[in-house]
């Protein structure tokens, strides 16, 4: 299922661990080339040895343009060009609303958002050549659907992606670009992991289908959306959540 994207040049921006190296695995298991692009890049490599195949990595600040143009220029020299970007990298420190610093809000619109927009800017034009371009955000259903206590900077970040993902899928789509963005829900990480079994049962608990999802659910939905199948949908946002934000509350669950 969805072999067209074999052989094609992909690039993951926060792909040095959890959904971003989730991403990159389905990706590279369905044969295509993929840049990984870490801050950490020393982590990065290492993951790309762990994926193998036709995966290299390369350190990168999405929040510094001169950085977003190297991965660029790198995936289009070893690649041959730029067909996917899965804007994926994001940060999501905890920090209530009264105790909000400017530098708070900086870093998380930064990477988050500004991001994501620096990262589009960077790969346009050789998006534009392969002529089935696509990019794929990660958003997230807190900001855009939901909301929680400590995420208010991250939930603004996440809903002001797909704001540009909308404005976006209509400038690019006269370059055969498209643009859309898959929401995780709650997603077991290497650091959900470390909080425990009882903070994963709890949180099992509000979710529909009884557990949480994994990596390679946010990455089958990425190789969608980059798939020869997809070619017609852009300017949408998919949700991945288990059903978690259809109960009105916990005892729907239970109704």
């Amino acid at each position: 299922m969805f072999s067209s994207v074999a052989g094609r040049s992909v690039i993951v921006t926060g792909a040095s661990k959890g959904i971003g190296k989730g991403i990159a695995k389905v990706f590279a298991d369905a044969g295509a080339k993929v840049l990984l692009v870490a801050r950490d890049g020393d982590r990065a490599a290492a993951v790309a040895r762990e994926l193998g195949g036709s995966v290299t990595a390369l350190a990168a600040d999405v929040t510094d343009p001169e950085g977003c143009a190297a991965f660029a220029a790198a995936a289009t020299e070893r690649h041959g060009g730029i067909d996917v970007l899965c804007a994926n990298a994001g940060v999501f420190p905890e920090r209530k609303l009264a105790d909000l610093s400017v530098a708070d809000i900086d870093e998380v619109l930064g990477i988050n958002l500004k991001g994501s927009i620096l990262s589009v800017q960077a790969c346009l034009p050789e998006l534009a050549r392969s002529g089935r371009g696509r990019v794929i955000l990660t958003s997230s259903i807190t900001g855009p659907i939901t909301g929680f206590p400590g995420w208010s900077h991250y939930g603004a970040s996440k809903a002001g992606q797909l704001g540009f993902m909308r404005t976006a899928a209509i400038e690019l789509a006269r370059d055969k670009i498209t643009v859309n963005a898959v929401l995780p829900g709650n997603v077991l990480t290497e650091g959900l992991a470390e909080l425990g079994e009882d903070y994963i049962r709890g949180m099992e608990a509000s979710v529909p289908l009884g557990n949480l999802g994994t990596v390679a659910d946010i990455g089958h939905a990425c190789l969608f959306f980059a798939s020869d199948e997809a070619s017609y949908i852009t300017g949408q946002a998919l949700t991945i959540d288990g059903g978690q934000v259809l109960p009105e509350s916990l005892e729907a669950l239970n109704a």
